[in-house]
């Protein structure tokens, strides 16, 4: 339930200034009265209904229908003698909020039943108040029909999309927690094998370089042969991962800076079909982090993204106006450039920082020959 605090209604298709206008509106037909105690009668049912109303949503069980109860008995008598309808509303917005679905259908009901014979009442005893207000009424009757029921309904989804939310969460998280098994289990059987053939080969050419120099060197051919075939796997191994591909991450670059406010040039062809799956991955991931720092803190109004292929090498450059960044700041230990670094070394690439009239990244990485 709504906290007391919460009383107000919200979401339900009237403004909070509605609300608070119905809050006041009744000390204007109670004022209306002729007779003091006609006065002090109406400013006591408005205090007990808000203080009943208030412990209707602190409560539980059936001190809360006791509240409800005392507040249909307020808005019944405020209706027949007051002409004030408009209590029922905030009745309707209570009984909305109700999880339970008997507890929800017997309020509405009654609800429903008590306002239309007080509204059918109200037309003898205060004819010309209602006849005045008859609109408001009629909306105050559809709304009392209606409001229930969508909110019920509104809640109900709400929650129905907070479980799904949550099992889609759960899912995700399995899904990660079985693709980190699959690549644990990957590697182990790719490398472990292979790493400790490696270590015993490499023992033994240590033990026979000096006693046996051909079977030495037998072992380290062994050795160089058995690291180029774990590299080999491994290469495969990472092109069947799902990689990020330079093309796409241009389209999402493109949708960032311009969400940014940020106006975007490229130049050149970002097809890298030449590279190898690896090579392409690490480009577009260093690309991506280029350009979040370019969002999060150059402060530019312009970037360009230039790509380079040559035969020796790929060369992406991006170049923005910003402020640059700072002498004192160690640029490889800042703004994640420091990761950038490191992905680029794994495939023996470079990176490079200029900060005059903006900054200036180049990222290189050298096309090499694969061996059969």
């Amino acid at each position: 339930m709504q906290k007391w605090y919460h009383i107000i209604p919200k979401n339900t298709g009237l403004s909070i200034y509605a609300w608070i206008i119905f809050c006041i509106l009744p000390f204007y037909f109670i004022f209306k009265s002729s007779t003091t105690w006609g006065i002090i009668f109406g400013i006591l049912m408005i205090a007990l209904f808000f203080t009943a109303y208030r412990l209707s949503f602190l409560s539980e069980g059936w001190t809360a229908y006791l509240s409800v109860s005392i507040e249909m008995a307020i808005s019944m008598v405020m209706t027949i003698f007051l002409g004030y309808v408009y209590f029922s509303l905030f009745l309707a917005f209570y009984i909305g909020n109700i999880q339970r679905k008997a507890g929800f259908i017997t309020l509405y009901v009654v609800h429903l039943v008590t306002t239309i014979a007080a509204v059918g009442i109200g037309f003898f005893t205060q004819n010309d108040t209602f006849i005045l207000q008859l609109p408001f009424i009629v909306i105050s009757v559809i709304g009392v029909v209606l409001l229930p029921i969508t909110i019920y309904n509104r809640n109900k989804r709400e929650k129905l999309e907070n479980q799904l939310k949550d099992a889609n969460k759960k899912l995700s998280q399995l899904v990660v927690l079985e693709e980190r098994q699959r690549i644990a289990r990957d590697l182990h059987d790719t490398l472990g094998q292979k790493l400790s053939l490696i270590g015993l080969k490499s023992d033994l050419a240590g033990k026979l370089i000096n006693k046996n120099p051909t079977s030495a060197k037998s072992e380290i051919d062994d050795v160089h042969q058995t690291a180029r075939t774990a590299l080999k796997e491994v290469r495969e191994m990472v092109s069947n991962m799902k990689g990020a591909n330079l093309e796409d991450e241009m389209v999402r670059i493109k949708e960032i800076l311009k969400a940014a406010q940020i106006k975007f040039h490229t130049e050149g062809n970002p097809d890298l079909s030449k590279a190898t799956p690896l090579v392409e991955n690490v480009l577009s991931m260093c690309l991506k982090e280029a350009i979040t720092n370019v969002v999060k803190h150059s402060q530019a109004t312009y970037c360009v993204v230039t790509i380079k292929q040559s035969p020796n090498e790929l060369l992406i450059i991006v170049q923005d106006d910003g402020v640059g960044i700072p002498e004192k700041v160690d640029s490889f230990h800042e703004n994640g450039l420091k990761g950038m670094k490191e992905r680029l070394d794994f495939v023996n690439g470079s990176l490079d920082i200029a900060s005059e009239n903006g900054t200036t990244l180049t990222i290189r990485v050298p096309n090499v020959i694969q061996q059969t």
